[in-house]
């Protein structure tokens, strides 16, 4: 019975990690209107599904540090009891953050989770481990993503200019269609198409685009291919870098007797499901409430979340996409001086409640399991 609740507890916690992490790698999609919320949805989930398939051969190393050996005694990592608290403190807490809106880290709650019942279950978890091992990638990372992005989109904004490509305002029309819209110098705005003016009221549904040529295809064609290309490697990096931490739980419970491949396949369609049912609520938070995006402030950001996670995942560092995502969309709030500050203090309170709720709520499963 213990080992069939601690398969549930993984599930469960496989379909909270989707339903809060899912949509983060296209939320820059969404958030810049290069495309909608379903089709977003569609493509972050079967990218994010990719990533859990190619687990199995390129993130080894993050299924042996998340299966607890080195940050508490070695018979821990391998007792149901220990790993039930620990899938079911992150679980509980990352659902919870999904719940109200909140984009938080499932590998935050995953080590506050570890902590919680590692002290719980021994009195004491090695700190050099977990000081080294983890909290250094998790604060690194989202101050690296954060610096990175504000040094590489003026860059990219420079390249731009330099290749003649200009930012064009559009008027979304009824039907679908696109409409030029000419900004003059005294904040008036008129479609050149017919020399109307447009109200206040009407500019809200602008959107902007890219006037201009590279190599002699449309540059906002371009733009909006890599920019879907690089959502769907920051889903891919997810998916590559957060199946192998649930899964380590799976496996550590040798009584199981799972294979890798069936683990990796159970826990990639749980995260595809969750995020597929319960990703609205975040998705929105991230697309809109972090600061106001262009389709290449977008694509720097994705770009930047992409790269940073993918290394991690080679190199077994068990970075958090959350926080990698979020530092990108902070620095681009820097950056262009539109970031909602309210939204980022909220965003930032919940990373620092993440591992002390984990930690609380394995504790006291361990406790009464």
């Amino acid at each position: 019975m213990l080992l069939i609740l601690l398969a549930l507890a993984v599930v469960f916690l496989a379909y909270s990690n989707g339903a809060n992490d899912n949509f983060k790698g296209v939320a820059t999609l969404f958030g810049s209107g290069t495309t909608d919320y379903r089709r977003a949805l569609w493509w972050a989930t079967a990218t994010t599904l990719a990533g859990s398939c190619a687990a199995a051969l390129l993130s080894v190393g993050l299924m042996k540090a998340f299966s607890g050996k080195g940050l508490v005694p070695d018979v821990l990592t391998h007792q149901s009891t220990f790993l039930l608290a620990v899938a079911m403190g992150a679980a509980l807490t990352v659902m919870l953050a999904t719940l109200t809106g909140w984009p938080i880290s499932t590998t935050h709650a995953l080590t506050g989770a570890l902590v919680g019942a590692g002290l719980t279950a021994a009195g004491s978890v090695n700190l050099s481990k977990l000081g080294q091992g983890f909290f250094l990638p998790l604060a690194v990372s989202p101050l690296m993503s954060l610096a990175i992005t504000m040094v590489v989109y003026p860059l990219l904004r420079f390249f731009r200019l330099q290749l003649g490509v200009e930012r064009q305002m559009c008027l979304c029309l009824d039907g679908g269609a696109m409409e030029p819209v000419q900004v003059r110098p005294d904040g008036t705005a008129v479609l050149p198409s017919t020399g109307l003016t447009l109200s206040v009221g009407q500019l809200q549904h602008c959107t902007q685009r890219y006037y201009g040529r590279v190599i002699g295809i449309d540059a906002q064609w371009i733009l909006d291919r890599l920019h879907f290309l690089s959502a769907g490697a920051v889903s891919f990096a997810r998916g590559l870098n957060d199946t192998p931490k649930i899964v380590a739980l799976l496996i550590a419970a040798a009584a199981l007797h799972i294979s890798l491949t069936t683990a990796l396949l159970i826990v990639g369609l749980a995260m595809a499901i969750g995020g597929w049912l319960n990703a609205r609520r975040v998705a929105l938070t991230m697309s809109q409430r972090i600061t106001k995006m262009n389709h290449g402030q977008a694509f720097t950001a994705n770009l930047v979340t992409a790269l940073l996670v993918l290394f991690a995942s080679r190199w077994g560092l068990p970075v958090s996409t959350t926080h990698v995502s979020c530092g990108s969309l902070f620095g681009l709030g820097v950056a262009t001086r539109q970031g909602q500050w309210k939204t980022i203090r909220s965003i930032l309170l919940s990373w620092v409640l993440t591992l002390p709720v984990a930690a609380i709520l394995a504790a006291l499963v361990y406790r009464f399991a």
